[in-house]
């Protein structure tokens, strides 16, 4: 028999009661397989509820080991937790827990949000599991448009959003009518026919026989666990649900009052710009820093990975023996041109050229440099991602009849024919002794993290090894991986076939993708870091928006007694001063995100060596930042106005 999916083993849980605590669970052992649909029963208070929340990883045990395919989740991080919940269960609960303010489209497609789906693919998802639950004309409804059978298809579908492997349900039938509880079971049996694990909570023994398993559980402990025989039946036709339309009036009297305390909240702070502008202030700075810090981050690390590019996308160099730094390197010859060609046709390999290199004194008329001579085959330039500036790259030809033709780098050119009109291309050029003819240029290549001042000549291998080193062992070996392969196992392949082929692995693998996610991780890390002082002054911001606000409801009592005596209604009060607060915020942000452009537009002009690379999401989040900062420390003053006594705050003056 198969690994179970879930085990279970000596599971406790406690809760602390007055100075002791109590166990909820105990000891619990249990083991649920892959595609079982499994009911738990027990009567309120047993235990099951608080069961199925550690089961859905939505609450931790005091002791005892939970693990999810081999995998222990006591010892996982919140997020951790947080991924298993969203790519591994779906939760079906019993009073739906729907957010009123988003459509049955929008309910479902909460969880791809937090998994990083594009829009139009979750959305696409979204909308075949709302058709495929009878619900394709109630995708714009809100829940409250929605009866409860539909409310709990839609709970369903969410639950299916990122392909849950393990469907819990919490009393899904509790809130429902008989009809709409046999649809919801009978939709409960299709997952499970389609290989879902079911895992039900009820106290109803007559939901718990459509499950294959029963296990029952009281006080704290499984006191059975047996096999039951399920029936499939029909799903129902979903139920049709007339929407009523909105009161116009209702809504055209809050218009008219926010539009009233819209225009308070602007005429009080062109009474005190000065204040106005200095509570600003901290939101400004704070705006632009952020902003800023994301677009400093975001061309620094492009400009990082440009860097990387240049030393070849996607590419493994296996080198003899153990590492830079192994003194036996130089006598491992077991690297040679046979491997380059059966690496070559493997099924994850893009290209494959083997390299030999040699240092040499390049000549030509009154010109001399020292020149690092690189013996490569025709898929080098490929496998690097060399771009070509003039002339033509030599082919399988020039490497089989090790012909005497060079390809040159832009510095190796620069220095070789500086000050000759010479044409590069044609001309013979002499490498120690041996004369060789260039017959193309191109673009220099980083060597490492920063520029590379060698002079770059690249020649067929087969030329090297024969006029230069005489030596059939090579350097090296790059391989280029398809893009359709991640590296690291590209890496680990090469690392299995030239084990086998050698015998025993007398070589390493610089994987460049490796230095690429290094850098790019530590970039964002350091993004992170200074974001996080610039939310610092974010925060300081919006505590100076607070007191500026408590000063300013102090100020104005007698007006929000007098607002109040004439008919304004705690609300009006609250919204008015939260406009203010809202706005200041707003603005200050506005303000921010242009301080932050400038900024831009002086940092290019300055002549630095990267640009700020904005982004538009970073951008929008600054501005809803800023409507949140507004919020969150305004409503305290707000809300302070608002619970003024009319009578008290009309005898201050």
């Amino acid at each position: 028999m198969a690994d179970p999916l879930i085990t279970l083993s000596k599971i406790r849980r406690e809760f602390p009661a007055g100075e002791g605590t109590i166990a909820v669970l105990k000891d619990i052992d249990l083991e649920i397989h892959a595609g079982e649909m499994v009911a738990i029963v027990g009567a309120s208070g047993s235990g099951k509820s608080t069961l199925m929340n550690i089961l859905g990883c939505l609450d931790r045990a005091t002791s005892g080991s939970y693990k999810i395919a081999g995998r222990e989740t006591g010892s996982l991080e919140p997020d951790e937790l947080s991924q298993l919940r969203r790519e591994h269960f779906g939760f079906i609960f019993q009073r739906y827990h729907l957010l009123g303010e988003l459509s049955a489209l929008g309910n479902v497609e909460i969880p791809a949000v937090y998994a990083g789906k594009r829009q139009s693919e979750r959305q696409q998802r979204a909308f075949d599991l709302l058709k495929r639950l009878g619900m394709e004309e109630r995708t714009e409804h809100r829940p409250g448009q929605l009866s409860g059978g539909q409310q709990q298809r839609v709970s369903i579908a969410r639950a299916l959003m990122n392909g849950g492997e393990v469907i819990l349900a919490d009393e899904p039938t509790g809130a429902l009518d008989s009809r709409s509880g046999e649809e919801v079971l009978r939709i409960l049996k299709e997952l499970h026919a389609d290989g879902k694990t079911i895992i039900i909570v009820t106290h109803d023994m007559s939901v718990a026989r459509q499950a294959e398993r029963i296990i029952e559980i009281s006080d704290g402990a499984i006191v059975a666990d047996g096999r039951s025989e399920t029936q499939v039946q029909e799903i129902l036709p979903p139920p049709v649900v007339r929407i009523a339309p909105p009161s116009r009036v209702s809504w055209q009297a809050f218009a008219d009052r926010s539009k009233e305390a819209l225009r308070m909240a602007l005429l009080a702070m062109n009474a005190h710009r000065l204040r106005t502008f200095l509570t600003m202030l901290g939101i400004i700075i704070g705006i632009a820093s952020v902003v800023c810090v994301v677009a400093l981050g975001t061309g620094s690390q492009q400009q990082v990975l440009a860097n990387i590019s240049s030393l070849g996308t996607n590419t493994l160099e296996v080198f003899p023996g153990r590492s830079f730094g192994d003194t036996r390197s130089g006598r491992i010859t077991t690297l040679v041109e046979s491997d380059a060609v059966e690496l070559a046709k493997q099924p994850y390999v893009e290209a494959v050229t083997p390299t030999v290199s040699t240092n040499s004194v390049v000549r030509f008329e009154a010109n001399e440099a020292n020149a690092l001579v690189n013996g490569v085959s025709e898929q080098y330039f490929d496998a690097r991602g060399t771009k070509l500036v003039a002339g033509q790259l030599f082919d399988a030809r020039s490497v089989e009849q090790v012909t005497s033709e060079v390809v040159i780098d832009t510095t190796a050119r620069d220095t070789i024919f500086a000050n000759s009109d010479a044409d590069p291309i044609g001309a013979v050029i002499l490498i120690g002794k041996i004369p060789v003819r260039v017959i193309g240029v191109v673009e220099a290549q980083q060597g490492g993290f920063g520029g590379s001042q060698n002079l770059g000549l690249y020649m067929p291998f087969t030329s090297v090894q024969s006029r230069f080193v005489g030596s059939q062992s090579l350097r090296s070996i790059t391989v280029r991986v398809r893009d359709d392969t991640p590296t690291s196992l590209a890496e680990q392949a090469v690392t299995e076939f030239l084990t086998q082929r050698h015998g025993t692995q007398d070589f390493f693998i610089l994987n460049t993708d490796d230095i690429r996610r290094t850098i790019t991780a530590t970039t964002q890390t350091l993004t992170l870091l200074i974001a996080a002082i610039a939310l610092i002054s974010l925060l300081v911001g919006g505590i100076g928006v607070m007191n500026i606000m408590l000063v300013s409801v102090s100020e104005r009592i007698n007006e929000i007694g007098v607002r109040m005596a004439v008919g304004a209604r705690r609300s009006d009060i609250l919204t008015q001063f939260l406009i203010e607060a809202v706005l200041v915020c707003l603005i200050g942000g506005i303000l921010g995100i242009l301080l932050a452009l400038l900024f831009g537009a002086l940092f290019s002009a300055m002549g630095s060596s990267f640009p700020l690379i904005y982004s538009t999401a970073s951008i929008i989040a600054a501005f809803i930042c800023s409507s949140l900062i507004g919020i969150a420390f305004g409503y305290l003053p707000a809300r302070n106005a608002s619970r003024l006594d009319p009578v008290a705050a009309l005898s201050r003056d």
